[in-house]
């Protein structure tokens, strides 16, 4: 994948979501973390997932980059994924921190989606609960 981009191919993400054992929504990041362990710079693996998947759709006037006019959903973190792509995990990753302790950091932070900001992690609480609720519901 990195020879074919470094000689002019372009890239795109994509992933096999729901496919035996593949969670919804999991399988873009490991195809993001896929390119990156092929040797693809992180910005170039960004730039795979948005850009590039825009051109090849031909919707690249539309979506794709952040331009003005352009339509944009973002997601809005506290650390950098171009250091760790796996923060983009909603939930975030485990990493060891300087006791040797495991300790969850990353995760989305914000999701705006047509121009609203939904808060990610309180929308993972609403739906820790709601399945607290149901086990709850679902006890003898």
């Amino acid at each position: 994948m990195n020879d074919y981009k470094n000689r002019g191919g372009r890239v795109t993400v994509g992933s096999d979501s729901g496919y035996i054992y593949k969670v919804y929504g999991f399988g873009t990041i490991e195809e993001l973390e896929l390119l990156r362990e092929a040797g693809f710079h992180p910005l170039e693996v960004i730039r795979a997932a948005t850009l590039h998947g825009a051109q090849a759709l031909g919707a690249a006037d539309r979506i794709g980059s952040i331009e003005a006019g352009k339509l944009a959903d973002l997601v809005v973190l506290e650390d950098n994924p171009l250091a760790n792509l796996k923060l983009l995990y909603g939930t975030g990753h485990l990493r060891l921190d300087a006791d040797g302790k495991p300790r969850r950091v990353g995760g989305v932070k914000y999701t705006i989606k047509d121009g609203i900001v939904y808060d990610a992690k309180a929308l993972l609480g609403e739906v820790r609960a709601m399945v607290a609720e149901a086990k709850a519901d679902a006890s003898p």
